[in-house]
């Protein structure tokens, strides 16, 4: 009987421990805790134009001669608008005559298309923005079913329409509002301008220093932070075809966007990218 009565408790303490550590071994897996394996990087080292292998310069414009959303600019993929130095990609945003497509524009940048797709992890992205009123950077994943011609992944995977397809956020910023970046998911329920999943964070030095843009990804939530510093949740009630299209592969989007309100004294900027990291 002394040995029942002693070890009841014991066997309790030690199933209860086993549970516990069950119970933060799930949570581990999702809260993005887990996501310590670095499965695929970009450190833009050496000299000249970027990795081919790793990107895809999206050039081509949309029917009708113009990029959705109003702006102006040329996607280019010539070295003077993206290239690799010093261990820093450098997308650079220009005030120049270009025509190309049979159509002429004021300005140049360009938009890069990663060749890597995944679902689920943590994204680090080390930037310094581009200032200037007018100026659109942006720091982004769409889903590799997206259907839009010129894309890197549409030939092979496209059938579904934007926002259907999803969109995530990593960063946008605006010049004309330089101490703030902002986080969004675009999807079939909330998208383009009356889009009401977001969140901002005022941060300093924007264009001068650079900061971690992070995003962890799991399939409960997205959550999006600045520095370690999170501004944005994203954890839909119900998630359906409309409000959850997070499931599948998405892929990176590098770009630098121009708005018809650009400075008319603007010349030049950049976007100056460290690194970009994915843990899984």
């Amino acid at each position: 009987m002394t040995a029942m009565k002693t070890g009841k408790p014991f066997y309790l303490l030690i199933g209860c421990l086993l549970l516990q550590s069950n119970l933060l071994s799930q949570e581990k897996e999702t809260t993005g805790d887990a996501f310590t394996n670095l499965v695929w990087s970009d450190e833009f080292d050496g000299e000249g134009p970027i990795d081919s292998e790793k990107w895809f310069h999206q050039t081509q414009l949309p029917p009708g001669g113009s990029w959705w959303g109003g702006i102006i600019q040329h996607y280019t993929d010539r070295e003077a608008n993206t290239f690799v130095k010093d261990g820093y990609l450098n997308l650079v945003a220009k005030k120049e005559k270009f025509r190309d497509q049979g159509v002429k524009k004021e300005y140049t940048s360009a938009r890069l298309n990663s060749k890597f797709a995944f679902t689920y992890g943590k994204v680090e992205v080390r930037a310094k923005l581009p200032e200037g009123i007018g100026t659109w950077p942006a720091i982004w994943m769409l889903n590799t079913n997206i259907d839009e011609d010129g894309a890197y992944w549409d030939e092979k995977y496209g059938t579904t329409k934007w926002p259907n397809c999803g969109e995530i956020d990593i960063m946008e910023h605006w010049g004309k509002n330089q101490d703030f970046v902002s986080s969004a998911v675009h999807n079939g329920d909330s998208f383009g301008d009356k889009v009401k999943n977001f969140g901002e964070q005022k941060i300093k030095n924007a264009s001068s220093k650079f900061h971690i843009y992070a995003m962890e990804w799991t399939k409960e939530k997205i959550v999006f932070s600045v520095d370690g510093i999170t501004h944005f949740e994203y954890n839909p009630k119900v998630k359906n075809k409309d409000t959850w299209p997070f499931d599948s592969k998405y892929y990176f989007l590098l770009n630098i966007a121009i708005e018809p309100e650009i400075d008319p004294s603007f010349t030049e900027s950049s976007m100056v990218v460290d690194y970009i990291r994915v843990f899984q």
